[in-house]
């Protein structure tokens, strides 16, 4: 089943069969910001036929931000968001990926150092595996913990226990870049390339060892790559031949699982 191919990715994913996959991890082309040969990114074509494919409790996660266009901001992730839920999808949870760095300046704006990493469902995920390295200010049991109820009061719900390490926040503060992203230098031969890091926590969260995961835009592998090393199948779908090249490299190593 592990396998790249080459191709539009809307042709290819039209050859897949219904509810053949069990996640989705892929950060597409959005507002231009690249040229990728001229490739013509049709959105809401592979958005339908990403529900047809995902599996009934997949998720997909979707990885994008927004260009500023004459003094404005794009808006295309909320357009896109919104959109996954207008053909199915429950928005699962609103992601932040906090980058270590930003690429430039703009003096008329605070530095722009994040993308959304939006993950959706279809239905009820049915693999929720939450990271839990986070440590707690506290571990120990509280006697009484309340909730604000929505009229204001306070309502006591009981005791409750902390354990020493709970469940990550949802905003990740992911190092990218040259020489950060992965130690495979090479790769960085594709424009944007992103971090193992990201892919390896998302794939562990949402996925089990043997399940399926596409990545429809694979550019330089790296989705594939850490499903590889974390026992996950995989398909990814290229068009430029040029970094199905890279991506088969990365793949051909020898990983140690993680």
């Amino acid at each position: 089943m592990d396998k790249i191919i080459q191709g539009d990715a809307l042709t290819v994913l039209k050859t897949l069969p219904d509810e053949s996959i069990d996640m989705v991890l892929t950060s597409p082309p959005y507002d231009n910001l690249r040229t990728y040969g001229g490739y013509t990114f049709n959105f809401e074509g592979i958005a339908k036929e990403l529900y047809r494919v995902i599996k009934n409790g997949g998720v997909v996660v979707w990885v994008v931000g927004d260009s500023v266009v004459d003094g404005s901001e794009t808006g295309t992730s909320f357009r896109q968001a919104l959109y996954f839920k207008e053909i199915g999808f429950n928005l699962h949870d609103t992601m932040i990926y906090e980058k270590c760095g930003c690429p430039y300046q703009d003096p008329t704006r605070y530095l722009q150092m994040f993308e959304y990493m939006f993950v959706f469902s279809k239905g009820k995920p049915k693999t929720i595996n939450l990271i839990k390295d986070r440590k707690n200010r506290w571990d120990k049991t509280f006697g009484c913990v309340t909730n604000r109820k929505k009229d204001g009061s306070l309502q006591k719900v009981g005791v409750k226990t902390f354990k020493e390490y709970g469940a990550r926040y949802n905003i990740w503060r992911i190092n990218a870049g040259y020489g950060r992203s992965t130690e495979d230098n090479y790769s960085f031969e594709h424009p944007a390339t992103f971090p193992e890091e990201l892919a390896t926590a998302h794939i562990l969260s949402w996925s089990n060892k043997d399940d399926l995961v596409l990545d429809p835009m694979c550019g330089s592998g790296t989705t594939l790559k850490m499903a590889k090393c974390l026992g996950r199948n995989y398909i990814g779908i290229e068009i430029e031949q040029k970094y199905i090249k890279i991506a088969e490299k990365r793949l051909q190593q020898e990983y140690l699982p993680l």
